[in-house]
């Protein structure tokens, strides 16, 4: 059994008992442990081309991960949890993997023997080969118009490594890991292709994302062997696509639903008998106004009167003009001697 990984060594060290150390392939086995963070939430593997002392060779692409389990500890930091016997990827030697996912590290390695599983010697050790950060690590990348409208952010963390050690460093499997505010980081095994020869440095790309919608300070960690090498500030841009979109949506629906309802509600009224025809305009109607202009002159073959003046008893217009009745016309007053109308004679004194 591998020695945990803990932060504080005066407190007890985790374990983990199988109920039978060999199984064949895809039986099930019950995990048990005990000495564990109280509500600590693991993740339970098998792997191939282990060895309890050193941990997975690596990392997780040497187990069977679609059939691994998740377990939560109880108050008492113990934990019971039946694992399928899957084969890994790789051959044996084989262990079943427990390591926490959240907070405070610690790994537990427990040997098992799967029947009818292959056998391989381990690799040649690496040796003394230890990696270092030389540089300020970077992300690149942006965001696009996907991102904007809520699509997982992504990036490439950068940075330059060398091996201090006195031995060759080949496919080294690094630690990386995400963080969103107070949140312990979520840490993913990342393994770069290639070897760093002693003295020597190269330069290592690893691409990772968020989850789709996330917005906010986050934080990139770099970790290998355990170790913590870089932290990276990261700061995502809320999705303003999607609040654009909801309030767009909230204003083009009610209007939308209300010019639905009054096409029905003018469907659905009463029409007027009289009124209905094959065209009829939805608009304003005015009414029709006939407007007549007063003459501008003396209609042909009558005399131009002159203007009469005021008097105590004809009732005269400032201006010195007549004002005519409007129910009169010039030709139809009542006036005495007139040049155009003929003369009547009286009866009156008619002997």
């Amino acid at each position: 059994m591998a020695g945990p990984s803990y932060a504080d060594a005066d407190k007890p060290a985790p374990t983990v008992a199988l109920s039978q150390t060999e199984a064949a392939k895809g039986a099930d086995i019950t995990v048990a442990g005990q000495g564990w963070r109280p509500g600590a939430l693991l993740m339970l593997l098998v792997c191939g081309q282990s060895d309890p002392d050193n941990g997975v060779i690596g990392g997780t692409n040497s187990c069977s991960n679609a059939d691994g389990q998740a377990v939560t500890t109880d108050a008492k930091g113990s934990f019971s949890k039946v694992l399928l016997a899957a084969p890994p990827p790789k051959p044996c030697p084989c262990v079943v993997h427990v390591a926490t996912v959240q907070g405070e590290q610690a790994v537990v390695d427990t040997e098992l023997k799967i029947t009818g599983h292959p056998v391989a010697p381990l690799p040649t050790p690496t040796g003394d080969g230890k990696l270092a950060v030389l540089a300020e690590p970077r992300l690149d990348g942006s965001s696009s118009l996907l991102t904007w409208f809520g699509a997982p952010p992504s990036r490439t963390l950068v940075f330059t490594v060398g091996n201090l050690g006195s031995a060759p460093v080949k496919d080294p499997v690094f630690q990386l890991g995400t963080s969103h505010g107070v949140f312990a980081p979520q840490w993913e095994d990342r393994q770069w292709k290639g070897t760093v020869q002693p003295g020597q440095k190269a330069e290592i790309k690893l691409d990772f994302e968020l989850s789709a919608g996330a917005h906010g300070d986050y934080q990139v960690s770099l970790q290998y062997a355990k170790t913590l090498l870089a932290t990276e500030p990261w700061g995502v841009d809320r999705p303003w696509g999607v609040t654009f979109f909801w309030v767009l949506l909230c204003l083009v629906v009610p209007a939308a639903v209300f010019r639905i309802g009054m096409a029905v509600v003018d469907r659905l009224r009463p029409r007027d008998p009289k009124r209905a025809g094959p065209a009829r305009h939805r608009g304003v109607r005015l009414p029709e106004v006939t407007l007549r202009l007063p003459k501008s002159g003396p209609a042909p073959g009558e005399r131009k009167r002159p203007p009469a003046e005021p008097g105590p008893d004809r009732g005269g217009a400032p201006n010195g003009t007549t004002a005519a009745l409007p129910w009169f016309t010039p030709d139809s007053a009542p006036t005495e001697n007139h040049p155009n109308r003929p003369q009547r004679p009286t009866t009156k004194g008619k002997p």
